[in-house]
């Protein structure tokens, strides 16, 4: 049972329905990160626009924003976002053996060789960040990359960290 007094979708209005109506337009279920955020009105707005943002990113496709967030869920044991987003990489056609796999070892993501590039160093990032290189970043630029698509993938990745430990703090990070 959560300690916080949030909205479910169901029961939102005004400004609440407004940030989870990405998900509800789009017959997604809100993710329980987002709902937990209701508790603050003023920071769930920022944060379904954050969503909103990558989900129509430029650059950093669906695959690559899902193995991250799959994948950095699991290095901080965040158990919602785990299973949420490995029900995302299924709808990709990843079955369990594959996703385990790229678990043990993101080279082996069955993605664009220019993505799973990406994948390594933000996991490279995210696991220690001082071993990250100009070479790292001339590597990812040579592939394509800008220095926004390398931030913003560094950046969606460190931004599960936060709502794991919220999720965990106010009892909302099951299945």
């Amino acid at each position: 049972m959560s300690l916080l007094k949030t909205v479910s979708p169901e029961n939102a209005e005004g400004e609440i329905a407004d940030a989870y109506s990405f998900f509800t337009k789009s017959g997604l279920p809100v993710p329980k990160p987002l709902e937990m955020t209701s508790a603050s009105p003023g920071l769930l707005k920022i944060q379904s626009q954050l969503l909103e943002y990558y989900m129509n990113h430029q650059s950093l496709g669906f695959a690559l924003l899902s193995l991250i967030r799959y994948l950095v869920a699991k290095k901080y044991d965040y158990v919602f976002c785990s299973s949420f987003n490995e029900n995302f990489l299924k709808m990709q056609g990843m079955d369990e053996e594959q996703i385990k796999t790229v678990e043990a070892d993101p080279s082996k993501a069955p993605i664009e060789d220019k993505d799973r590039e990406m994948l390594v160093f933000v996991m490279k990032a995210i696991e220690n960040p001082d071993t990250v290189t100009q070479e790292d970043m001339d590597n990812l630029q040579k592939l394509g990359w800008t220095d926004q698509d390398i931030f913003d993938a560094i950046n969606h990745g460190v931004g599960m960290i936060g709502p794991s430990i919220l999720m965990k703090t106010f009892k909302m990070d099951t299945c």
